[in-house]
């Protein structure tokens, strides 16, 4: 398996950053995560690091390529939720530690999604935005409606609200897993916290797969720049994950 891969994690104009991202690679697979910790709840940080680490873990010690990959992303992100409901069990519900997540597990010229909230994933093939997850937000809901436009939402009174979350009570979130989606060479795969894609449109996350001899390290840096400087004065913790694929 042949890849590129990178990883960046900005502040932006906060005290403090709660996300927590990390590229896993190994011979025959490999992993893209990103955790995004509420910062409206107690401890979002110490969510999303558990969370991570508990998936992380999870794939290090499967056999890869993994033979069941939907199963797997369920019951990882499954056994990350009830590690930071655990975190959790003495303090009000209101005030529980919770995370948003996005996982991205590449194998045999493939990818298979996971994600829980307003963290992302985005397929890019020469220069353009082939797919990407749907939010589990009350925006997203209003944009399959009709209700509005995706521009209507970047400003929308409730576009940091989400609808499922790690941590906070017991039963295991709704998330969204995928089948198999199928990767050619140059396909760049991104994940990333709502930081890194608010404020920029499908056109602007593209450019992290622009064709050429650009390195991807270099594409990510020049996106996540983009998006603080768009959301300045008032950017969020900024954090992408980011892998191209080229070849078996």
């Amino acid at each position: 398996m042949q890849v590129e891969y990178a990883k960046i994690s900005a502040l932006g104009d906060r005290q403090d950053n709660q996300d927590r991202g990390a590229v896993v690679v190994a011979k025959e697979a490999a992993m893209l995560l990103v955790f995004d910790g509420m910062g409206g709840h107690s401890d979002g940080a110490r969510a999303a690091e558990t969370a991570l680490k508990v998936v992380q873990d999870q794939f290090t010690s499967a056999k890869l390529p993994v033979l069941d990959p939907q199963g797997f992303l369920y019951t990882a992100l499954a056994r990350a939720h009830d590690a930071v409901v655990a975190l959790g069990k003495d303090v009000a519900v209101d005030f529980r530690p919770r995370a948003t997540c996005a996982i991205c597990l590449i194998q045999e010229q493939g990818s298979f999604w996971a994600h829980i909230g307003d963290s992302r994933i985005y397929q890019v093939r020469e220069g353009r935005v082939l797919s990407r997850s749907r939010d589990h937000s009350h925006v997203e809901v209003l944009i399959q409606e009709g209700a509005i436009s995706e521009e209507e939402a970047q400003d929308h009174p409730m576009r940091n609200f989400v609808e499922c979350c790690l941590g906070g009570d017991a039963p295991v979130p709704d998330m969204t897993i995928t089948p198999k989606l199928s990767l050619e060479n140059g396909d760049v795969l991104l994940a990333c916290s709502d930081g890194l894609w608010s404020g920029l449109s499908d056109d602007d996350m593209a450019g992290i797969g622009a064709p050429g001899d650009d390195k991807l390290a270099d594409n990510l840096k020049t996106l996540s720049l983009k998006a603080l400087n768009a959301n300045s004065p008032y950017s969020d913790n900024t954090t992408g994950a980011a892998l191209r694929w080229l070849g078996p």
